[in-house]
């Protein structure tokens, strides 16, 4: 059967990102022709349920079924596995599972053939990112992490000018980023222990100043305090900082916490500042110069940048989702599709070639698993200095951690 060039895709994970950006810009892409049918994976029947009552405009295949299944809140585990074995040919799964679970949902995905687009982090461990890397590899799998940052275009702008000459050589920045403590409480609530603010949204401002200047971490130092959460009955970390050392020398001080205030004007804080020899980067990515008081939200730092719906052009009546949220994602379904066009017609043994070829001319500008081990080498060597008092670690030619 002749393909029409409608990418299947199967979400895996049904919390907030999912329903907040990835699924309005899988049924977006749908209706624009360029996405086929589409399924949705989740741990219980009553995530599935209430998606269902969410999208009732669009059509998908839930796992577990909601109908089938009379306990809602039973855990279905593995269910993932069902759903990406019934995924048709061509299809892109779209890990959005919590961060440490992410790891097996990929690998079953590449070995069933099917290009992936994974939120970052994308694992936590650097032996398991080598395992992802020589597997899609050998597959001649895409494998993209939506660390959406990098198509925000107030980062954008600052790798242009840097690309340019404009700020010269680096010597040190500041990132901040921070979010309301519902995230902990209450969003991430089930899984908040196994995860940090660093690793859950941290990791955006390490992997964008990679981004911004192609240079790889030396070594890092890192603290986390836990005051909050432990009171709420919750083992996790409320905030981490991070000062990292990269190969060049210049250093960058991340800040991160997930307690901030309920009252916040916005979701999170966030933005960077970096100084070179020959000029300097400065940007709030919370305040974009756009407020709204309003009696249903109050004060509202307004970020249109991100992922935020409009009046569709051509119906007004309908909600066009638009932002560097949406832009990411539809980056990988274009390259998943891309790739697979290309070979379309090619003998059998000329596939799997032809496709690593293409991967790994995208892995120069791309968050492939070969960037992607970046932020996972960083990740998990915040973690190890924070269980070590602190100490110092470097990363050895693989990028693994080790203490110094």
């Amino acid at each position: 059967m002749t393909w029409d060039g409608k990418i299947p895709v199967l979400v895996v994970g049904g919390g907030m990102i999912s329903e907040e950006v990835i699924l309005p810009t899988v049924f977006q892409e749908q209706k624009r022709g360029r996405v086929g049918n589409v399924s949705i994976a989740s741990r219980r029947a009553k995530t599935i349920s209430h998606l269902k009552d969410f999208f009732k405009k669009y059509e998908f295949r839930g796992y577990p079924d909601p109908q089938k299944e009379p306990d809602l809140e039973r855990d279905h585990s593995d269910i993932y596995k069902q759903a990406i074995a019934d995924l048709e040919d061509h299809g892109v799964v779209i890990v959005a599972t919590p961060d440490h679970l992410h790891t097996p949902v990929i690998l079953s995905a590449i070995d069933a053939g099917h290009h992936v687009i994974v939120q970052k982090p994308l694992c936590l461990k650097v032996a398991e990112a080598h395992q992802i890397l020589n597997l899609s590899m050998d597959k001649g799998i895409y494998v993209l992490t939506d660390y959406h940052k990098r198509h925000d275009r107030a980062i954008r702008a600052v790798k242009f000018k840097y690309s340019q000459g404009d700020l010269g050589e680096m010597l040190h920045g500041h990132a901040w980023i921070e979010e309301k403590r519902e995230m902990s409480l209450e969003v991430f609530a089930r899984w908040c222990e196994k995860s940090s603010p660093f690793e859950y949204i941290g990791i955006h401002y390490a992997d964008a100043y990679y981004y911004i200047t192609g240079l790889k971490p030396k070594k890092l130092t890192a603290f986390g305090q836990k005051k909050f959460l432990p009171k709420h009955g919750k083992d996790a970390f409320d905030a981490i900082q991070a000062t990292i050392e990269w190969e060049d020398g210049s250093v960058l001080f991340i800040q991160t916490s997930w307690v901030c205030s309920e009252y916040n004007s916005a979701l999170t804080n966030q933005g960077l500042q970096l100084s070179g020899t020959e000029g300097e980067y400065w940007a709030d990515h919370k305040d974009r110069n756009l407020h709204f008081v309003t009696q249903k939200k109050g004060y509202e730092d307004f970020n249109p940048n991100f992922f935020k719906g409009y009046n569709d052009w051509d119906d007004p009546n309908e909600i066009e989702w638009v932002g560097y949220g949406y832009d990411s994602i539809k980056q990988g379904l274009d390259d998943a599709r891309n790739i697979d066009m290309a070979v379309m017609g090619l003998p059998e043994d000329q596939i799997v070639p032809a496709r690593r070829k293409i991967i790994e001319k995208l892995s120069k500008t791309r968050a492939l698993p070969n960037q992607a081990l970046i932020g996972t080498a960083i990740n998990e060597a915040v973690r190890l200095s924070i269980a070590n008092n602190n100490r110092f670690v470097g990363f050895d030619e693989n990028m693994y951690p080790i203490l110094l």
